[in-house]
């Protein structure tokens, strides 16, 4: 079965301590340890990985971003809408996935579950048993030290 996982980005960027970082891969400018973890646990345990920005949407972990601070939390940061969301499933071959798991909170996870409802895909909310951010790096952490993956 083919997977794909969407991490969430996160808000510390490489930005915040090389302000004069210029563009950056969208893999390599989130620096916080969170986001570092989960895009190990997608690298080890997807066949595919994509990130998602509040900003920019579904980002190929190559593609070349600049700073922003834009968050689905707050509505007058102006976040990338669900329509947006739903054309770049198709144009960026994401609908091809039997399975696809989000890995992040539940926000993105609604996020990413609108922008696929008209797909028919099996959309798995890895963390969505999980109450703290504690207890989800302590599961990923184990996940990738013992190598088998969270379970819904």
């Amino acid at each position: 079965m083919s997977t794909l996982a969407i991490v969430q980005c996160g808000q510390r960027k490489i930005w915040d301590k090389h302000p004069d970082a210029g563009p950056t891969a969208a893999k390599d400018a989130y620096v916080s340890p969170y986001f570092r973890m989960n895009r190990a646990y997608a690298e080890r345990f997807a066949d595919q990985w994509v990130i998602l920005s509040a900003k920019y949407g579904f980002l190929d972990p190559d593609t070349k971003i600049r700073n922003y601070n834009v968050t689905f939390l707050k509505s007058s940061t102006h976040p990338i809408s669900v329509d947006k969301l739903r054309r770049q499933v198709p144009q960026m071959r994401l609908c091809n996935f039997k399975k696809v798991i989000v890995i992040g909170g539940a926000d993105y996870g609604r996020m990413v579950q609108q922008s696929f409802d008209e797909i028919g895909c099996r959309i798995d909310l890895l963390f969505k048993k999980y109450k703290r951010i504690g207890y989800i790096q302590q599961a990923v952490r184990n996940a990738l030290k013992t190598g088998r993956p969270l379970k819904q």
